[in-house]
Order: structure tokens, then C-alpha cells, then sequence
């Protein structure tokens, strides 16, 4: 039941990036260019999504005594801001501004079997394992 749920969230999420036309690097790039030619539409998701969180959250706390698939609602997470944070959020923002996918949109645009798709997607992973590599590699030397 569990990986259903996880499933149908999976397949609701990917559908709403691809409606929205988050998986298009075109339409981010135009969303990302606010001193050329702007495209504001994507604004318009943003803020959608931002409403259902202020409301969600709030209501699911208050409708729920636990979540559904866990045994206790997660803490925030008290983690300080450091370096590591920063230079994270840079390469991300890098990425994302001269491509225009990142990771959950890069995944959904998959299913249009773009060339740019895969390359874009393989390229990330190899990141991401070069990434934990490093970072393993760092704290086995410390």
C-alpha cells in the first residue's frame, strides 16, 4: 500500500511539473531571464504551490495526530547555514539557471524521451556521485 501511495504522489507530481511546463528548459530559462524577455507565467506555480503548502500544512497538522505512511510528523531540522549549504545552493542555481531543469523536472522530462533528457539526467547522477564520493572520501581522511 505503501509504495503505491508513493507511486500515485510520484505520477501526481511528475504530471503537474509536465502541465505546468516546469520540464520545459525553454519556458524556465524565459522564467529565469528577467532582463530580457520575462515570462512570468511561472510565477503563477509558485504561488499555487506556495498556497497549498500555507494551507496544507497547518490543516494536516491539525486533521492528523500522526502522518499516514509514518509514525511521527519530522522536526525541522536545526542544521546551521555553512559552507557546504552555500556552495550547494550555487552549483544548484548554476544549474539550473543555464539549463533550466533540475532534478524532479529533469526526472519527469524523461518521459518525452529527449536526448537532452538523458544527457541532462546521467550527467546529475554522475554529480551527485561524485558528490558523495568527495564528501565520503573527506570524512574517512579526517
Amino acid at each position: 500500500m505503501r509504495t503505491a501511495l508513493f507511486l500515485v504522489s510520484g505520477i501526481l507530481f511528475g504530471l503537474g511539473l509536465c502541465i505546468s511546463q516546469m520540464v520545459n528548459p525553454a519556458k524556465v530559462l524565459g522564467f529565469l531571464d528577467i532582463a530580457g524577455t520575462w515570462d512570468p507565467s511561472l510565477a503563477f506555480v509558485m504561488l499555487a504551490a506556495v498556497g497549498v503548502c500555507l494551507a496544507g500544512f497547518p490543516l494536516t497538522k491539525s486533521m492528523l495526530s500522526k502522518p499516514v505512511l509514518e509514525g511521527v510528523f519530522p522536526k525541522r531540522s536545526e542544521l546551521p547555514i555553512d559552507k557546504k549549504l552555500i556552495l550547494g545552493a550555487a552549483i544548484f542555481g548554476i544549474g539550473w539557471g543555464t539549463v533550466g531543469l533540475c532534478p524532479g523536472p529533469a526526472l519527469a522530462s524523461l518521459a518525452y524521451g529527449t536526448p537532452k533528457s538523458y544527457l541532462f539526467v546521467v550527467c546529475m547522477l554522475i554529480g551527485m556521485l561524485t558528490a558523495k564520493y568527495l564528501l565520503h572520501t573527506r570524512l574517512s581522511n579526517q
